[in-house]
């Protein structure tokens, strides 16, 4: 049995201790907010907090993480409300939006330890790639993100996700053609 910690919630895998901490987070804990991009640990898309650290779950075992505290993107903020989240949004980083969990969670380890982030610190800290090639706005909102989290700056939090019955009487119709 491992046992560590994953969003706060005490759990205990009855898998071998070589299985990669993506495959335990997504097939034995449906945290499929962790992406599997590379599985060689150079594309962060499977990044998580693991005791502080932004770690490549694809390369690091479940057996290496005995006793540790693991966040994934589900457990930052159930509404949004991390200032990377409400960053990202605000700056429109997202695009196709598959390497954004791990990124988001790459900057939410860098804010823990550095408050105030330059642009050289960000572009070296923050290593995930992105094929839509997002970089510029990246930058921006890490910069957002941490004047958020110092309280100098503050923007709304994005709406919580799902559609209101109010947007889908708006969108619904127009996408039914009638009969």
């Amino acid at each position: 049995m491992t046992r560590f910690t994953v969003n706060n919630q005490p759990v205990q895998y009855s898998m071998d201790p070589a299985t990669p901490l993506l495959w335990a987070l997504r097939d034995a804990s449906n945290l499929t907010g962790t992406k599997y991009g590379c599985g060689t640990g150079a594309c962060g898309a499977c990044t998580v907090d693991v005791d502080g650290i932004a770690v490549r779950s694809c390369q690091r075992t479940i057996g290496a993480v005995e006793g540790s505290y693991v966040t994934t993107i589900e457990g930052l903020s159930h509404d949004r409300s991390h200032p990377a989240q409400i960053a990202f949004a605000a700056k429109n980083v997202v695009q196709c939006g598959f390497c954004i969990p791990g990124m988001i969670m790459a900057v939410s380890v860098l804010l823990q330890h550095n408050r105030a982030p330059s642009e050289d610190d960000i572009r070296r800290e923050i290593t995930n790639l992105c094929r839509c090639g997002i970089y510029p706005r990246l930058v921006e909102a890490v910069l957002l993100a941490a004047s958020i989290q110092r309280g100098d700056e503050t923007v709304d939090a994005p709406p919580a996700p799902g559609i209101l019955p109010a947007d889908a009487a708006r969108t619904v119709p127009a996408l039914v053609q009638p009969r």
